[in-house]
């Protein structure tokens, strides 16, 4: 037998509809206008659950795999090995939690395991969302100044100061997401219990502005610092005085320019739609829009979710991708643990010795001064 769709009254979760200039009048027209507007999300109890498990059974073992081998065959870590696993962290934290996901919304929006772990579930997801953007824009930055400013990169590349970022990101996003805890909540629904992902009706109006300035704070500005730091390495990788000599392409250059590729690929496929449709799903939900609009918005917002979630198996490939090493490392699995080369200073800047020591990509090697300095990295 059939299941019957179910259909939302947008009257349950729109905000309390605010007078308007007009008189009681206007407001109670919009009001009714809103109760006889049905949202139907038949769509998402196949969609969200799908995802959510693809997402699981990819993510999990990547990242899994991705930890393992950085805390066990790939030390002494550098800069951007700190960063790298600091992101496989935040992968696995929030992988681990969409198996309630998968269950909420396969058992169509019934969430049985209580507000705490409600609350907990959407932290993560957001957490996880802000802490790969901030990394993620940390291991461009650290890019940037090994290739632009390779002199200075002696100073300010440090692994010791990268530890000390990473803490610092996790605190930044761990203190803009406190009050998600308080918002988060549960509410019954005849026989089923919501978990809002926003809040509940009557708090979306101070949710909305809460969440903008969130959004402004850590997607906005870490955005607009990669795509300058980006248009910048692009511009001094393409100059032919910054390559090696001879006909070949250096290898440090091929590796910026894939981590460039991937990095803009993960913020055009997942972070980039996710935020433009939440912001007008929350703007249309705001200003109370037609019903028709709603669905719509509500509908294209909805789709985009799971893109957010697919960064979590993206992020892996730019750790193989990204450095000769790791690809080493996980290609040999088990395999015997090599002897760590000795370090040098230059080793900071040169793409070759950072790579064999650390086991990511390049930080840059202007005009082969990492050949000079390597000591036999390479």
């Amino acid at each position: 037998m059939a299941v019957p769709a179910r259909m939302f009254p947008v009257a349950l979760w729109t905000p309390t509809p605010t007078a308007w200039p007009g008189g009681n009048s206007t407001a109670a027209a919009a009001a009714e206008e809103e109760a006889k507007c049905v949202f139907n999300e038949e769509f998402k109890f196949i969609l969200l659950p799908i995802s959510y498990g693809i997402v699981l059974v990819v993510g999990l073992p990547l990242n899994s795999w991705a930890i393992w081998i950085f805390v066990s065959r790939m030390r002494p870590w550098n800069a951007t090995t700190t960063y790298m696993f600091n992101l496989a962290v935040s992968d696995t934290l929030y992988v681990l939690s969409l198996p309630t996901l998968v269950y909420y919304y396969a058992d169509r929006n019934n969430w049985p395991f209580g507000k705490a772990l409600c609350k907990i579930v959407r932290f993560l997801f957001y957490a996880n969302l802000y802490s790969s953007i901030l990394f993620l824009t940390c291991i461009s930055v650290h890019r940037y100044v090994g290739i632009c400013h390779p002199i200075r990169s002696l100073k300010w590349v440090k692994t010791k100061h990268a530890r000390l970022i990473c803490v610092g990101a996790w605190l930044v996003v761990t203190v803009c997401l406190i009050p998600n805890l308080v918002f988060v909540t549960t509410s019954s629904k005849g026989n089923s219990t919501l978990c809002h992902d926003t809040t509940k009706p009557e708090e979306f109006d101070h949710y909305v502005h809460y969440s903008s300035s969130v959004m402004a704070l850590l997607f906005g500005v870490p955005f607009l610092v990669i795509v300058v730091c980006y248009c910048l390495m692009a511009k001094r990788l393409c100059k032919p005085s910054f390559s090696s000599p001879g006909p070949r392409v250096p290898s440090f250059k091929q590796r910026s320019i894939k981590m460039i590729i991937i990095v803009l690929t993960v913020f055009a496929l997942c972070f980039v739609p996710f935020h433009i449709t939440r912001t007008l799903y929350y703007t249309s939900r705001y200003f109370q829009a037609d019903c028709q609009t709603l669905n719509i918005i509500n509908f294209t917002y909805k789709i985009t979710r799971p893109l957010a979630s697919i960064n979590s198996c993206l992020d892996p490939i730019l750790y193989f991708m990204a450095g000769d090493k790791y690809r080493g490392r996980l290609r040999r699995g088990a395999a015997q643990r090599p002897r760590p080369a000795p370090t040098s200073l230059l080793a900071l800047v040169s793409p070759s010795v950072e790579s064999s020591v650390g086991g990511s990509c390049c930080t840059g090697n202007p005009r082969g001064m990492g050949t000079a300095g390597s000591g036999g990295g390479r």
